[in-house]
């Protein structure tokens, strides 16, 4: 999965019709299509190619780009609008109304030069593209419970070793199933 900033259309923060990103989708991912979109349009937000105001690919734009349903575009979208990151406006398209927590530029730059110098390094060590990946996705995840973070898709342990619910056949304290009033 990538996001390609397109150029030749309108830069971060400007408002024209033009969308400053474009999607592209990794058939081999096993992630959904419609994650696919929705992680591509948070990525874009955390590293600034796309600002509050701009306008997204219209679901024509992408179904034409991706060959893609266009429900599955709107699937996406009606997700970022759950997570308060965008909103439509009925005949103008969907435009970002609010950004995840980002780092200053500055910053960023300088996490990205640190970032490439491991790369290198890794590379060095004889590590190809999927051997980088895990390392970094497992460093990554020992980073997150050090700080007492639950990656995504992983659930929390008790003492005993046990997910929650798995005593009781996945029924919580108040004998209920999970997600079940």
């Amino acid at each position: 999965m990538t996001i390609d900033k397109q150029t030749g259309v309108a830069e971060p923060g400007e408002r024209g019709s033009a969308s400053p990103i474009g999607f592209r989708l990794d058939h081999a991912s096993g992630v959904p299509t419609y994650l696919q979109l929705v992680q591509q349009v948070e990525h874009a937000l955390r590293l600034g190619y796309l600002g509050q105001g701009d306008r997204l690919p219209t679901v024509k734009e992408v179904v034409s780009s991706l060959a893609i349903n266009p429900n599955t575009v709107l699937k996406a979208y009606r997700e970022l609008e759950h997570r308060g990151l965008a909103a439509g406006r009925p005949g103008q398209g969907t435009f970002v109304q609010g950004t995840p927590g980002t780092v200053r530029l500055p910053e960023l730059t300088a996490l990205r030069k640190t970032l490439l110098a491991w790369l290198r390094s890794a590379d060095a060590a004889g590590l190809d593209e999927a051997g980088m990946v895990a390392l970094f996705t497992s460093a990554l995840r020992d980073f997150g419970g050090e700080r007492g973070v639950v990656p995504p898709g992983q659930r929390r342990h008790d003492r005993r070793g046990e997910t929650p619910g798995a005593r009781d056949g996945g029924r919580n304290q108040a004998g209920t199933s999970e997600g079940v009033a």
